[in-house]
């Protein structure tokens, strides 16, 4: 995967962990002003996850890498994105509502570990042209 270098978030934690990885997904936006999105169409997602914290666990890792590889594309690698659950009735698969939902499965998973890092951000880039950075405010997580 290409190097790539994209807007981090200020922070005074001592860790700092990044994870770059990709599923291929279809997706399409029911709704007029969607235009073409309207239809089934698919991409190759380049995801950026940022998780930080000040302690690492028994092992001496922030978080595992391969437990954010199971959250993020074991669940989205090779699907129709609108079959699944986190995107059902009104809650379109746009990047937008993907990165939140990433965000949202991955910092859940965070609260169980006794280190209790937090997602600081996610990056969804849906095209190589376009990308959305979706980073919660300060009430949403626990940092």
């Amino acid at each position: 995967m290409l190097m790539q270098y994209y807007p981090h978030p200020q922070h005074d934690y001592s860790y700092e962990l990044n994870k770059d990885m990709n599923f291929s997904a279809a997706h399409f936006i029911p709704d007029e002003q969607a235009g073409k999105c309207a239809h089934m169409h698919g991409h190759t997602y380049v995801v950026n996850i940022t998780i930080a914290g000040d302690t690492l666990d028994d092992t001496g890792f922030l978080v595992n890498f391969q437990k954010l590889k199971e959250l993020v594309h074991k669940r989205y690698d090779h699907r129709i994105l609108n079959d699944l659950e986190e995107f059902s009735g009104m809650n379109f698969p746009t990047t937008e509502v993907i990165a939140q939902v990433i965000w949202q499965r991955i910092e859940n998973y965070l609260k169980t570990v006794p280190n209790q890092p937090s997602c600081l951000q996610i990056l969804v880039r849906e095209t190589p042209t376009s990308y959305v950075l979706y980073r919660p405010k300060k009430d949403e997580n626990h940092g």
